[in-house]
Parts: structure tokens; sequence; C-alpha cells
């Protein structure tokens, strides 16, 4: 009876030194960023102006992808380097 009490406790000893040896990287704090809403179409405006203000928020929206992108990019290289 004693020998599967035997068996458990090695196996708990055993679990305890494999969680020591694991090293987990803390997690990458990220910001939450509010999404672009479309904006309401002003009539009063002409058609080329509407067309500027679009081309505008779809540029300001590619370049916070591309400013996402490379802080991820840093980020992983930094993780990297550190290893």
């Amino acid at each position: 009876m004693t020998n599967w009490q035997a068996d458990l406790d090695a196996l708990v000893q055993e679990t305890m030194a494999l969680t020591k040896s694991v090293r987990v990287a803390p997690p990458i704090l990220r910001a939450v960023v509010e999404p672009n809403r479309m904006l309401a179409l002003n009539l009063k405006n002409s058609e080329r102006d509407q067309i500027r203000q679009r081309v505008a928020t779809f540029k300001a929206h590619q370049e916070r992808f591309a400013r996402e992108r490379e802080d991820y990019a840093a980020s992983l290289l930094e993780r990297m380097r550190e290893q």
C-alpha cells in the first residue's frame, strides 16, 4: 500500500523540480487603442473635401498600424536579446 504513496511523493517532487526550472517571460503590456469611427457625411462639404477627409483618416489609420508593427518588432528583438 505504501508503494503508490511513494510513487505519488516521487511524482510530486519531480513536478515541483520541473516547475522551478521553467522560466516564464513576463507578458508584454499593450496599449488599448480606440478604433477610428467612420465620420458622418456632411452634405454641406463638397465631395472633394469629403474625399480629403477620408484619405486623411485612412492615412492616420495606416500610420498607427505602422507604429504598432514597429513597436512589436522592437519588443520582440529586445526579448530575443535578453535570452
